[in-house]
């Protein structure tokens, strides 16, 4: 399994991952020709002839067993400069009366454009196939999230002080958002999958132009969608510990359809950035691998960037790598890779 950059002859398999996708997946639309677009974006922006503002890094996960696509994942290099980035900022409103010797605090919600400016990383998404105790030991998910940390490292003046990543809310069995039901359709004359096909889809602009700009008391709402208010999927659960794991806080903004919490951090205390390292390559064909990969390589080009599990540790300076990684990674002896104990 390997990470690379999504080329223009993905279009079909990036297609099927998004049928896949399901239900409140906003930035993968099962929309051929938005797709691609986003992949001929993406390529513009892995060739560095876009703005650095305006990039989109989309990444697939690719099985060399059987070429299919397994997985996907993407950074937006700022968010909201072209397409308004609106989310909700949960806040607190304090009410007191002297007369009654009363004081009530009550949650409301905030539009808001706060993370204008930001790096997102997004669009992550694996098959399912590819997923659970069989795949345990391929550990896709977490090479997935994590190959986007190490092309952050090695290209840091390409994005800004901070990142964030929106996190999918609660459904129901019925796959219905409870948030969506209680405030959202009251606003917006559409149901969610409309309102979430248009979002991804980059239209944006109704949000700012339906949306009440004033707050909204979150006690007005019913008590299910109260509940979700920084909730998530329970797909997206273990998503979300990973975030966590490499130092991403939710602060408070959620996504303004499910209810789905904002997670965020400054990017230089990210611990993948923070510790990932250079190293230089040697081959070795008779190199032994461990059973479980802790090791993550990524090699240092940004149009042929690829990033795959390793089998051991590096010594001082050098990491040797078996052909087959070498081969996999499309690295020489004497190459340089960007490594991360995991």
């Amino acid at each position: 399994m390997r990470i690379r950059p999504i080329a223009r002859a993905d279009a079909d398999g990036l297609l099927a991952l998004a049928q896949q996708a399901g239900v409140g997946f906003t930035s993968l639309p099962s929309n051929r020709e938005f797709l691609a677009g986003k992949i001929e974006s993406s390529v513009r922006a892995f060739e560095e002839r876009t703005p650095v503002n305006d990039r989109l890094y989309f990444f697939v996960l690719e099985d060399e067993d059987n070429g299919e696509l397994a997985g996907c994942c993407a950074i937006e290099g700022q968010v909201g400069h072209e397409v308004p980035f609106y989310n909700y900022r949960l806040g607190t409103l304090a009410h007191s009366s002297v007369q009654l010797d009363l004081h009530r605090t009550i949650d409301t919600l905030f539009l808001s454009s706060d993370h204008t400016g930001d790096a997102e990383v997004c669009s992550l998404f694996l098959r399912p196939e590819y997923r659970g105790e069989a795949n345990k030991h391929l550990r896709n998910g977490a090479l997935l999230s994590k190959a986007r940390w190490l092309f952050i490292a090695q290209f840091r003046d390409r994005f800004p002080e901070k990142v964030l990543a929106e996190m999918r809310g609660v459904f129901d069995e019925q796959n219905r958002s409870p948030f969506w039901e209680s405030l959202g359709k009251h606003f917006f004359p559409m149901d969610f999958n409309e309102a979430d096909r248009l979002t991804g889809l980059g239209q944006k602009s109704f949000i700012g132009e339906l949306m009440p700009r004033f707050p909204i008391y979150t006690t007005f709402m019913a008590e299910e969608a109260r509940a979700c208010i920084g909730q998530v999927h329970r797909h997206t659960r273990p998503a979300l510990e990973m975030l966590k794991k490499e130092g991403l806080r939710w602060e408070g903004y959620i996504d303004i359809f499910d209810g789905g919490p904002t997670v965020e951090a400054y990017i230089d205390d990210v611990r993948a950035v923070r510790n990932s390292q250079l190293y230089q390559v040697e081959i070795a064909a008779d190199a032994s691998e461990e059973s479980v990969s802790r090791w993550l390589a990524a090699t240092t080009s940004m149009q042929s960037f690829t990033a795959a599990w390793i089998g051991r540790a590096p010594t001082r300076d050098t990491i040797v790598l078996s052909s087959t990684e070498a081969q996999r990674l499309g690295v020489t002896s004497g190459d340089t890779v960007r490594l991360l104990e995991t």
